[in-house]
């Protein structure tokens, strides 16, 4: 399960016009789903890292069936976009961020993917294997050279993006 993750898009020309990127989380079984949609007028490029490392609930990818996860593990899996992304992000077990190389999403748009996010808390909501919302709260999503903005406790984190050229 996913606990917390940011979101970093590269440089955007500045301009007046600006899109909005929502990046949502959902807990999810056997696959945690993370959502990235598109609520502008203009195309969002750029490399977009989602962070797990500033959530409170030690949030990390469990990909695989070896390292610190618990019980169940899902390797990550382009659900949807995948013509949005200039390659399948790589996450290895435990790693607590992923780039996703974002390439002319449009407007009304959505990249989805899934992995298991697990967190290290004893006495977390749901326990280990699963992630609740104010879990992932304090993870953030940034966009390279502009807004950055955290997960709050229903999971998503809203960014305000530059159109290019605009």
């Amino acid at each position: 399960m996913i606990k917390t993750f940011a979101l970093t898009l590269l440089a955007l020309t500045p301009g007046a016009a600006e899109a909005d990127l929502l990046v949502s989380f959902r807990d999810s079984a056997p696959r945690d789903i993370f959502i990235l949609q598109n609520d502008g007028s203009c195309p969002i490029n750029g490399a977009v890292e989602l962070d797990l490392e500033p959530s409170p609930s030690g949030l990390f990818f469990d990909v695989t069936a070896e390292g610190a996860g618990v019980e169940v593990f899902q390797p990550l899996r382009v659900e949807a976009g995948a013509g949005y992304l200039s390659a399948v992000p790589v996450v290895r077990d435990g790693d607590k961020s992923v780039v996703l190389s974002v390439a002319g999403l449009p407007p009304g748009e959505q990249v989805r993917f899934t992995a298991d996010l697990d967190d290290s808390l004893t006495n977390g909501t749901f326990g280990q294997i699963r992630v609740s919302g104010s879990e992932i709260a304090g993870a953030s999503a940034r966009v390279a050279g502009g807004a950055q903005a955290p997960f709050d406790g229903t999971g998503r984190a809203v960014m305000p993006v530059a159109c290019a050229g605009a």
